[in-house]
């Protein structure tokens, strides 16, 4: 019999709509200083049309024709067996994993920069701006604007600035402007490099950089643009999922025994998560598990509090597992990991109980890799090790039981533009770091005399 490896989609089969977990978990309303933040309050941060998509509670949205036609590029995503690194674990677990590698900015970051940029586009805005970690959204959202005719100018965290030159040359050859964050652009990272001016910076201060630009222009033509952890972002990553139903249904396969998906603000996990935690909610058995590294462990050791999405604390606050706006991530190689909040939705679904999460060393995470690599064949980013580390361990805990379980997990990025951090690994460069007690603690107690979620 032959082995089918990839499960295709029609263009015609691609969803029509988005799933909104926010129908069927409620997250504790953004705090201002004088309580909840009416959907008025973003309007100078968001085209009011997202704006609406952030706050709504309706279970299915409509995905324009327009937004449709340009995810056509490289959607439907195809989905893989993983024979070969099923045989090399020896594992009887059937292994898939959805290639979200294959956009031209090679994540899966582009279903929402897309989305955003072509209702931005609708709204008027001429310009919008960004932060970005490793430079996977940053790189999306330029693509995305360059799609759509309008600017996109990017905050890149210094880190991933220095060790990823060719993520911001990727920017600029999609028209968009990449500045090392913190820079002397803004207030804002005017004062953290005041304070501290060999930073290797933070998601958290790139965020409050892009803010700042945004509400400070006075035309009012620029937007700020999220790549994760808000709630209508997790909305157009849900195309992910329902894809992924409907592949899992081409080979047979009843609802998947495990879902992972490495996590940092949450956009790729819940893309692929949110529509099976539905399914969990009406009584699947499903293990549902988001892998973050162990030096920013933001779902498995932080509370779930009020905090600020940003360091210089220019969002209002959000009901989330957080380290504190203040925290900088040690500087690992999975720079799209480094960030000290989570987004709010994913946060509640794991205090309800319905996901299970868990934290990787970037060594297993790394190992894992280059063994994907050499069974598979595709080099992933360094963030995608995580969840590959998490499905090796649950392929390895199903040969233990003898038990034939389905594992799906998201393969968020390829790693061509990352092989940087393949270089410290393999030259024995890097090493494990657990982020100390004391250190989450100290970090924490900017939080002092918030609101409680």
């Amino acid at each position: 019999m032959t082995k089918i490896r990839k499960i295709v989609l029609t263009e015609d089969e691609m969803p029509k709509q988005w799933y909104n977990l926010a129908a069927d978990i409620h997250c504790p309303p953004f705090m201002g200083p004088d309580g909840p933040v009416p959907p008025e309050g973003w309007e100078k941060v968001f085209p009011m049309n997202l704006v609406e998509q952030e706050y709504s509670t309706q279970r299915w949205i409509d995905i324009p024709d327009g937004i449709r036609e340009l995810l056509t590029r490289w959607r439907p995503a195809p989905m893989h067996r993983a024979y070969a690194l099923e045989e090399a674990l020896g594992t009887p677990a059937r292994i898939y994993y959805k290639n979200e590698s294959l956009s031209p900015a090679g994540s899966h970051k582009p279903n929402t920069a897309v989305a955003q940029a072509w209702y931005n586009k609708e709204f008027g805005t001429k310009k919008l701006t960004t932060e970005t970690g490793a430079g996977q959204w940053g790189s999306a959202l330029s693509f995305a604007c360059s799609l759509v005719g309008i600017e996109a100018k990017v905050f890149m965290v210094r880190i991933s600035f220095d060790q990823k030159p060719f993520r911001k040359l990727m920017m600029q050859t999609w028209g968009g402007t990449c500045i090392a964050s913190p820079s002397m652009e803004t207030q804002a990272g005017r004062d953290i490099l005041a304070k501290f001016p060999d930073t290797p910076g933070s998601l958290g201060i790139a965020i409050s950089e892009a803010i700042e630009a945004a509400v400070s222009d006075p035309s009012g033509e620029t937007k700020y643009s999220l790549g994760s952890v808000l709630n209508h972002v997790m909305l157009h990553q849900s195309i992910i999922g329902l894809e992924a139903k409907k592949q899992l249904e081409k080979v047979g396969e009843k609802t998947p025994d495990v879902i992972i998906g490495c996590a940092g603000g949450g956009s790729n996990f819940a893309g692929l998560a949110f529509p099976f935690v539905s399914d969990k909610m009406h009584g699947a058995e499903i293990d549902i598990i988001p892998v973050e590294p162990y030096s920013c462990p933001t779902l498995t050791q932080a509370p779930y509090v009020y905090d600020h999405g940003d360091t210089a604390k220019m969002t209002p606050l959000l009901a989330m597992h957080s380290l504190g706006h203040a925290f900088v991530p040690p500087p690992i190689h999975a720079g799209g990991l480094r960030y000290h909040g989570m987004a709010p939705l994913v946060s509640k679904a794991v205090q309800e109980g319905l996901m299970t999460p868990r934290a990787i060393h970037q060594l297993e995470c790394y190992e894992a890799g280059l063994l994907f690599a050499k069974t598979e064949g595709i080099i992933p980013a360094p963030e995608t090790t995580h969840a590959i580390a998490a499905a090796i361990q649950e392929a390895k805990k199903a040969k233990e039981e003898g038990k034939e379980k389905v594992i799906l997990f998201n393969f968020s990025g390829h790693g061509l533009m990352d092989l940087v951090g393949y270089d410290k690994y393999l030259s024995g460069q890097l090493t494990d770091y657990n982020l100390p007690q004391s250190e989450i603690e100290k970090n924490l107690e900017v939080l002092k005399g918030y609101p409680q979620p």
